[in-house]
């Protein structure tokens, strides 16, 4: 659990290095803009994730098509869940978030060649966190393994005991948020996440 002073120290040195914020803030612009269009937003989500997970999708790239038709079948409770922030999360959420993991993890993996059928729980945290910012949390194996929640096996049980632990940090650093930084509360705590346990450079 970081002190205010510990999250204030890793956002600003996520901001000092980590040039790919810009494909971030792409990403954020192109599904926001044609939120509706399931199409265009597949297309937001996929500039993130083959820049931002390349490590698995060098391999091959997921089948587009699938992800539309996931995105079009949740339009709904995603609208929903991107109008609501981490600190209301309840229980009766629970459901909801396992099903739109699952679903979402099967629509990003690898449509064909040698890695056909591998499947991303971190690029699936990511496509979650573009579409519901506030609400859905980030994570990668450095992050995940440092929380205790190594997303293997049950992914989506991990990814919800995940944003409940992010949810108890947004609680804790309530108030030290910086006004007018253009930031969800959740992508700074990622930002911090990322400083200290995916670089080290706090």
């Amino acid at each position: 659990m970081p002190t205010p002073a510990e999250f204030r120290q890793g956002y600003k040195a996520f901001q000092e290095h980590e040039a790919r914020d810009a494909i971030y803030k792409t990403a954020d612009f192109l599904v926001n803009h044609f939120w509706g269009k399931p199409a265009r937003m597949a297309d937001g989500i996929g500039a993130l994730l083959l820049v931002w997970n390349q490590a698995c999708y060098r391999y091959g790239v997921f089948d587009f098509a699938l992800l539309e038709e996931v995105l079009r079948k949740n339009l709904k409770v995603l609208k929903e869940f991107q109008n609501r922030n981490i600190r209301s999360l309840v229980e009766t959420d629970e459901p909801v978030i396992k099903r739109l993991f699952l679903e979402f993890l099967d629509a990003l993996k690898i449509k064909e060649g040698k890695k056909e059928g591998l499947n991303t729980p971190v690029g699936t945290a990511k496509a979650l966190h573009i579409l519901a910012p506030a609400f859905l949390p980030l994570w990668d194996d450095k992050i995940a393994r440092a929380y205790g929640m190594y997303y293997k096996p049950h992914p989506e049980q991990k990814y919800l005991a995940f944003a409940y632990k992010m949810q108890s940090i947004a609680h804790r650093l309530d108030g030290h948020v910086p006004a007018g930084c253009g930031r969800t509360f959740l992508k700074l705590i990622d930002e911090y996440n990322y400083a200290k346990y995916t670089k080290g450079w706090i």
